[in-house]
């Protein structure tokens, strides 16, 4: 895991253990559809498949989730969100992911939808 003092890999600003720790810990829950978009992005970049298999709607949720090890994830860039705020049941969040595998860039845009479950928002798919 990453150290708590180091900056955050969603890039908010803050530092991990004040921004997406929290939510990986499960000490708290993510309470925007932009927020959740953002921590399972840092769970991408700190390798917590548990977290991100935790955050996916079960009728969506893969039986098993495996990342790369090599792949490091640096840069997160939102491009717009809809809806997904304290009151919505349903938000989308556009992004574009940047990361290097063996040397090689790569670039991922994906407008995710969101929706909650009970009261935790979860992933459940990709427009």
């Amino acid at each position: 895991m990453l150290d708590p003092a180091s900056r955050c890999p969603c890039l908010s600003g803050e530092s991990y253990g004040e921004c997406c720790a929290p939510f990986h810990r499960g000490d708290a829950v993510a309470p925007t559809a932009l927020r959740l978009m953002r921590s399972r992005y840092s769970a991408f970049a700190v390798g917590d498949a548990d977290y991100l298999r935790a955050t996916w709607h079960p009728r969506t949720r893969p039986a098993t989730l495996q990342l790369d090890p090599d792949q490091r994830w640096y840069r997160l860039d939102i491009v717009a969100t809809e809806r997904g705020g304290l009151l919505d049941t349903d938000g989308t969040v556009e992004f574009t992911a940047h990361s290097r595998l063996h040397g090689e860039a790569a670039v991922q845009h994906e407008v995710s939808r969101f929706v909650r479950d009970g009261r935790r928002w979860v992933y459940l798919d990709a427009a």
